[in-house]
């Protein structure tokens, strides 16, 4: 396996190691529903190298990102820690 691509699974394990189990399931519940509001943060889990991202006014898929709505603050901040890390 790549140095890259191994560091980035280990980046999106140790991001989604800091959920708590509510937060897992406001992240299962955005991925099964409805499109990201214009405007809402979130991270790509399978591109994170290009980090915090905002949705545009089109359509953003949701099947694989975390939204910092459903994390709380700490989380997200926990979060930003191991995006600066990677």
């Amino acid at each position: 396996m790549k140095t890259d691509k191994r560091a980035e699974y280990v980046a999106r394990d140790s991001i989604m190691n800091l959920l708590s189990e509510t937060e897992l399931a406001r992240v299962s519940a955005v991925e099964s529903g409805a499109e990201l509001a214009v405007g809402d943060e979130y991270l790509d889990l399978g591109e994170l190298e290009r980090g915090v991202r905002r949705a545009p006014v089109d359509a953003t898929p949701v099947g694989r990102v975390l939204t910092r709505a459903v994390v709380q603050d700490e989380t997200w901040k926990k979060i930003l820690a191991v995006l600066a890390a990677a």
